[in-house]
């Protein structure tokens, strides 16, 4: 019996997470079953999630940006916390480098943009904020 390792099935699932089992099953060389099985392991474990990557700008919002957010240290989690449930904020992470915070956010318009960076930059808890618009997606 072949066994397919977790990084081999996890590579072959990057280039292409929408193909059938039974076609991964095939190239190497176990049932489908046992492809099926992996997945599910590796879904529980929370080692793969599957989502959807959106592409925004042929939605009508033209500016996707990468905002990286600086706040007082004491009012970090709350920050985190009001960005969470912001629905313009698509993706958020915190991040040792540069900011502390990096958002994915997208608007319609360059004033939506404007709008929602200036109402980070009023809020007393946040010390810096660094808009940077995408302009292409290159991988």
């Amino acid at each position: 019996m072949v066994r397919i390792s977790d990084i081999d099935l996890i590579r072959e699932l990057e280039k292409d997470c929408r193909k059938p089992f039974t076609e991964i099953a095939k190239k190497f060389k176990v049932s489908e079953a046992a492809i099926r099985k992996k997945v599910k392991k590796l879904l529980k474990l929370g080692i793969i999630r599957f989502s959807l990557d959106i592409d925004y700008k042929k939605l009508g919002y033209n500016y996707v940006a990468i905002i990286g957010i600086d706040v007082l240290p004491e009012h970090f989690v709350k920050i985190i916390e009001m960005l969470k449930e912001d629905k313009e904020v698509k993706e958020l992470y915190t991040s040792t480098g540069d900011h502390m915070i990096l958002a994915k956010v997208v608007f319609r318009t360059n004033e939506e943009l404007n709008e929602f960076v200036k109402r980070l930059e009023k809020n007393k808890m946040i010390t810096k904020v660094c808009p940077a618009i995408i302009l292409e997606r290159l991988k």
